[in-house]
């Protein structure tokens, strides 16, 4: 009778335990890969877009994607309330453009600490306080807010005392333009900052980061660096391929380097300790690669996207540091949560996020690193790891000649008419391509004619998402539109 009675009494623990695990499995925000936990990369959720989930639905997408915390570009009440009592640490932004008040006042920086802050602690975890958005990249602000910043941290600093505030860390985040060599500064021993910013601004700022124990937050795109630099970097050393026995010894060092990310990483730290602060800690505030982009934008890819930002998560799972620092610790948020369609600038701005904006996954991803790279399925095989070397035009987008918003469209003819030499004297009457007399059919004319004269100036094909690219030609008649070879 023993045995009889010893499964009876299990089988209520039996069905709790199978009850358990049901649930564990149909939860969205977790996987057989361990999602529930919040260790994983963060993710910067940036909202320029005109349609992307609701915060308590972007929750849940970070959590399944497995992310640790979460960075956002404001101090969005919705957002934090969403995030109130889940295990995200949250990093919050003060704007660019109230540097210089908060900076002059302290009783400002007070108010904002008390508005935007304190109403959410301590259920919504914030960790950091960032003061603006790569401002040193913003030359027209050197006279006003650049010498600010680090007074508007002092305020904050202040405030964050006063009312007891001792978890959360004040820092700003910079670009890797913060460095004379910019994007690619090689070798990593020899980069220093931008005399313009070095004793003016950086070294005021670390001073202040080194006291108060936060971090220097960089923005490193290996995408960037890679695309520019003619083939001179292989692109499986960008994106952690570097199996192939890929490496950069730096003649200065001696350290020896397996990819990108690492140089860029150890740049800024070779350039701190030229200003006396080599040991202030580096966090990641923007790193990531492009799932898409214009023809002319070579690699962005969904396979390298995912790749990359796979790839970046295993790496820093184990806490390797880089050589200059190993087994350091630091914050990595990939950018972004979703492909922001009101971004603008060329293709590749509107396509940096792991879901989509109708929440879809745009490719699966574990930011814990935990998921081994086998278990993933295939990728597609990307189209544009080399330049495309064909025509290009840029004419109004599909999705804006299907509702076409006739103000918008005209408003961006009128704009697109009033630039360049002659822009636009074929669609005036008696012109090549008057007829048809339509707003849409000139748009797609005036954007191109546009495009093709200033591209090489920095123009893009966008027009507030009014124009995309195409490779087919759409010169009728004699109405010929010219492509970008001339």
């Amino acid at each position: 009778m023993a045995a009889p009675m010893a499964v009876s009494r299990l089988r209520p623990l039996l069905f709790l335990l199978l009850a358990a695990f049901a649930c564990h499995a149909a939860d969205g925000s977790r996987s057989r890969y361990g999602h529930g936990h919040a260790h994983g990369l963060g993710v910067n959720y940036g909202r320029v877009a005109d349609d992307i989930p609701s915060p308590r639905r972007s929750v849940q997408l970070l959590r399944a994607a497995g992310a640790g915390s979460v960075k956002i570009y404001d101090a969005n009440a919705p957002v934090l309330r969403a995030l109130a009592g889940t295990r995200l640490t949250v990093s919050i932004m003060v704007p660019n453009e109230i540097i210089v008040d908060l900076a002059a006042s302290y009783a400002a920086a007070d108010k904002w600490v008390a508005d935007n802050l304190l109403p959410y602690l301590p259920k919504t975890r914030v960790k950091y306080l960032l003061v603006g958005n790569e401002v040193l990249s913003d030359t027209s602000a050197a006279n006003t807010t650049w010498p600010r910043i680090v007074p508007a941290m002092e305020n904050l600093h202040r405030s964050l005392r006063r009312h007891g505030v001792s978890r959360v860390k004040l820092s700003t985040t910079l670009a890797m333009d913060a460095l004379v060599t910019g994007a690619f500064p090689r070798p990593p021993s020899a980069a220093a900052f931008r005399p313009d910013i070095a004793e003016a601004v950086v070294r005021p700022l670390l001073r202040f980061i080194e006291r108060t124990n936060s971090y220097y937050f960089v923005d490193a795109y290996p995408y960037f660096a890679w695309a520019g630099s003619n083939g001179t970097v292989p692109l499986d050393y960008a994106l952690f391929r570097g199996d192939g026995g890929i490496r950069y010894v730096d003649p200065g060092t001696g350290l020896v380097y397996a990819n990108l990310l690492d140089e860029m990483l150890d740049a800024v730290g070779a350039a701190m300790s030229k200003l006396g602060h080599g040991g202030v800690r580096i966090a990641i505030a923007e790193t990531g690669w492009p799932n898409g982009g214009d023809y002319d934008q070579i690699g962005a890819s969904v396979r390298n996207a995912a790749t990359y930002n796979r790839n970046l998560a295993a790496r820093f799972a184990r806490n390797p540091g880089t050589p200059a620092r190993p087994g350091a610790r630091m914050p990595v948020f990939v950018f972004s949560l979703y492909n922001e369609d009101l971004k603008p600038g060329p293709g590749t701005e509107r396509h940096w996020g792991i879901y989509y904006p109708n929440g879809t996954a745009v490719y699966p991803i574990d930011l814990a690193g935990r998921r081994p790279l086998w278990a993933y399925p295939p990728l597609p095989v990307p189209e544009n790891d080399a330049p495309y070397k064909g025509p290009i035009w840029c004419v109004l987008a599909a999705h804006a000649a299907e509702k076409l918003n006739e103000t918008a469209v005209g408003d961006a003819l009128t704009y697109a008419c009033g630039q360049g030499n002659g822009t636009c004297d074929a669609i005036q009457p008696g012109g090549a391509c008057f007829q048809p007399n339509t707003g849409a059919a000139h748009a797609s004319y005036a954007f191109n004619s546009y495009w093709q004269q200033l591209r090489k100036t920095g123009a893009t094909c966008y027009f507030n998402n009014l124009a995309e690219q195409t490779i087919k030609d759409p010169s009728y008649g004699s109405c010929k539109f010219q492509s970008s070879l001339g």
